[in-house]
């Protein structure tokens, strides 16, 4: 009897732990950490902004029936920062959600469109408060982007002093890129506020080609005043767009501007002029300080009444005239 109730038991506790084995395994498993990856797709990338953030929103699913505290490790790529909770305790049955915030990363010191991987890592801690030595864990990644950024810059060269009416000059325009992606110029626009003022369309040979990031590229605009143009500043403005940005809908530009003194043309015959007036003065001078003509006519009809008299009573008038 003893032998046959020893079986028994033995059997009926070997049936019990066959029968729980499966639902603690299921137990143990009854949670999932995911991601909300763009478009619900994993092979979608998450895109940095231009300021080098993003942000991923993830979650933590309990489906057992017990309550789990569960603790999060974060590898952040392109050296960038992050702020997430560090651990957090879901419910039985429960979905809980929650954001990792990425910052920090220069994206203009990465190439555009270049990808790597950031990784979360869920690990349950304890089970109804009470330590769990499993520690079991689940690892999730996604991939953050760098975005493309355009970016122009431009430069007018100072004239080298001011210009004459009739004249022209060469004003050299440099564009550097100082995105993080291959652009170019898409359009040039050259404006000035003087009407008798004329540039070419030098500037036209930077829509040519494309300007690598970090680069530059320059061209000469020359600037021709009419010779009836006034003494006035004149205020020259270029403006260019980029071709990347363009093609992509936006509207990324650049500006700069300059000012160009016109002077009158030199006058070759302004010494001349000086030098008739000054003639033209010194007759007016000394006719000036020449005695009245009558004054002269009476000087010299005296003078001759006295060396030439005609007869004697001429002669005694000139003496009694004389004393």
């Amino acid at each position: 009897m003893r032998s046959r109730f020893a079986s028994i038991l033995l059997g009926a506790i070997l049936t019990l732990s066959f029968s729980a084995a499966p639902s603690s395994a299921q137990e143990l498993e009854s949670w999932e950490l995911g991601i909300n990856y763009p478009g619900e797709d994993p092979t979608n990338p998450f895109l940095l902004s231009d300021e080098g953030t993003a942000k991923v929103e993830y979650f933590v699913e309990n489906s057992g029936l017990t309550e789990i505290t569960v603790e999060f490790e974060f590898n952040i790529p392109f050296s960038g920062e992050h702020e997430a909770p560090e651990g957090e305790t879901i419910s039985a049955g429960s979905n809980e959600s929650f954001e990792l915030k990425i910052s920090g990363i220069d994206v203009l010191s990465q190439d555009a469109e270049k990808k790597e991987k950031f990784s979360i890592t869920a690990t349950i801690t304890a089970r109804q408060g009470i330590p769990d030595p499993l520690s079991s864990s689940q690892n999730r990644e996604g991939d953050l982007e760098i975005p493309s950024i355009f970016d122009l810059a431009l430069e007018i060269a100072e004239p080298f002093g001011p210009m004459n009416a009739g004249s022209e000059t060469i004003l050299t325009v440099t564009v550097t890129n100082n995105g993080n992606a291959q652009d170019g110029v898409g359009e040039v626009d050259v404006k000035d506020d003087c009407p008798l003022l004329s540039t070419d369309n030098g500037l036209d040979s930077l829509l040519s080609g494309n300007i690598e990031a970090g680069k530059e590229k320059d061209a000469n605009l020359k600037v021709t005043a009419s010779e009836s143009h006034p003494k006035r500043h004149c205020d020259i403005t270029v403006t260019v767009t980029s071709k990347r940005e363009m093609s992509g809908g936006g509207n990324a530009i650049a500006e700069g501007e300059v000012r160009v003194t016109v002077e009158p043309p030199p006058t070759g015959d302004s010494g001349s002029s000086n030098q008739g007036d000054g003639s033209s003065n010194s007759e007016d001078s000394i006719e000036s300080n020449l005695p009245a003509p009558g004054v002269i006519v009476t000087i010299s009809g005296l003078l001759w009444a006295l060396f030439f008299p005609r007869d004697e009573s001429e002669r005694k008038i000139l003496r009694k005239t004389r004393y």
